[in-house]
């Protein structure tokens, strides 16, 4: 923001590379003081360990891939590019905190500091009435489910009397020990916030703001969005449920498994019929939830494991279609799906990155997406829920069908007939594809590492899942 204050606007477009330096150093500057620590933060509000540290590192990655992937339409489509990024920004350390915290009300904070970002974000295209609609829908849903969250919070509180997680884990088992069950006032609260988190998610039947809200956002806030959201979201819960609320998991596991039937069954049967590519993410990311949420019903030590990965791959797979429809969009100011005709022919590489990108979302073989679903429907199985996994063997299956009718119409489909409009060859922009190209380049490497070597990401994530079940 200060920076972008003295920039004459010829030069507007450093403002992104600013941003990602100064990501890229925090990234450094986290990995050398926070390594291998395990430390209370701020009166236990927060917790420095090898979980928040991956999730932290995570989230700057993430925000520097948005930043770079946007840079194009940034300056195509968008006014106000240094507010645009320095929100972002915000996103991510709104992110950061949320995984970090260990407190119900500094997660709570954390997560309405990302919300906040993301409505002006939703309705940053401002001379784009879809962009207005979806933004004035996102802030009413937004504040319904967060009034939700925060009573159900007040309830807990008043039920257990402490709000830090640790605290709370103390309070259920005590409880437990004492009488075998846990209050009504308890489990009502435990309940408001499950739905309060679950529009955070867009888990269905919470789910109805996601599809209008994707369609009407700019294109990279729409990716930013589909990922950066549901992670943070996750990492909170995963942290919440699996330190404060695990004594109870009998009285909850149920909720969770329905909420996980439903979603990932509703989320893959209605994107069957979608026509806009981002209405058709936006129900994918709703099944992907659901998947997500069987992790949260298993919750086990290979439950955890599993889940994290899940995330860290559906991250990287989702920023790589997203990236790719980005690169798309900027060349022809198109986003359905039957524009999509003869990609293949026109920009090969795009083509050929869009068709791995909902390959690894579908589970096919060799990509990302088949590791990180076999690791937790197995999770899954090894707890009791092999129903749970066989349903979710099954949507996989419903979903490579649209998956693969998106690849159909870029490699089958004939191009249209009407004329294309030609890429520019301003040096400028010129420099703008190709970091493009080389951000979804690195994507499509880790869509496909993470499919055939995962095990370096995953001694990662057994030194967060021991720092997360360590205090549970």
């Amino acid at each position: 923001l200060a920076i972008d204050l003295f920039l004459p606007q010829q030069h507007k477009s450093l403002l992104a590379w600013f941003s990602v330096i100064g990501l890229a150093g925090l990234f450094i500057l986290s990995l050398l003081l926070l390594w291998d620590k395990n430390v209370p933060l701020y009166g236990e509000l927060l917790r420095a360990d090898s979980y928040s540290l991956l999730f932290k590192a995570v989230f700057l990655v993430l925000g520097a891939v948005v930043i770079l992937g946007s840079m194009d339409y940034v300056k195509k489509h968008l006014r106000s590019p240094g507010e645009f990024y320095a929100i972002v920004l915000f996103a991510v350390l709104a992110m950061s905190i949320m995984a970090s915290a260990v407190e119900l009300l500094t997660a709570y904070i954390a997560l309405e500091l990302m919300s906040f970002s993301f409505y002006i974000l939703v309705a940053y295209g401002r001379n784009n009435p879809k962009s207005n609609e979806a933004g004035v829908k996102y802030i009413l849903i937004g504040a319904f489910s967060s009034a939700i969250l925060l009573y159900g919070i007040s309830l807990l509180y008043g039920a257990v009397g402490v709000t830090r997680y640790s605290e709370i884990e103390s309070a259920i088992a005590q409880a437990l020990t004492n009488t075998g069950s846990i209050t009504p006032t308890l489990w009502i609260g435990m309940a408001l916030i499950l739905v309060g988190l679950g529009f955070k998610i867009a888990a269905v039947p919470f789910h109805m703001w996601a599809p209008d809200t994707y369609e009407g956002a700019p294109l990279p806030v729409t990716a930013f969005l589909s990922v950066g959201s549901k992670v943070a979201a996750f990492s909170l819960i995963l942290r919440l449920f699996g330190q404060a609320f695990l004594p109870s998991i009998d009285q909850w596991q149920i909720l969770v498994i329905i909420l996980a039937s439903v979603t990932m069954t509703l989320g893959n049967v209605i994107a069957i019929s979608q026509h806009n590519f981002k209405r058709l993410l936006a129900y994918s990311s709703v099944g992907h939830v659901g998947f997500m949420l069987i992790g949260i019903a298993s919750l086990s030590s290979i439950a955890v494991e599993a889940l994290i990965l899940y995330m860290i791959g559906y991250a990287v797979t989702t920023m790589a279609v997203f990236i790719a429809l980005i690169g798309f969009f900027n060349l022809t100011g198109k986003e359905d799906i039957s524009d999509l005709r003869g990609l293949a022919d026109k920009q090969p590489f795009l083509a050929a990155s869009i068709a791995i990108g909902l390959f690894s979302l579908s589970g096919l073989p060799f990509f990302a997406g088949f590791t990180i679903k076999f690791y937790l429907f197995t999770a899954a199985a090894t707890q009791g829920l092999l129903w749970l996994s066989g349903l979710a063997i099954f949507n996989s299956l419903i979903s490579l069908y649209y998956y693969l009718n998106v690849v159909k119409q870029m490699y089958i489909e004939p191009a249209a007939t009407e004329p294309q409009n030609e890429t520019t060859t301003d040096p400028e922009e010129s420099r703008s594809s190709i970091v493009l190209t080389v951000v979804l380049s690195l994507l499509v490497i880790g869509v496909i590492l993470i499919g055939v070597y995962p095990s370096p990401l995953l001694d990662a994530i057994k030194s967060a899942t021991d720092a997360l079940l360590l205090h549970s």
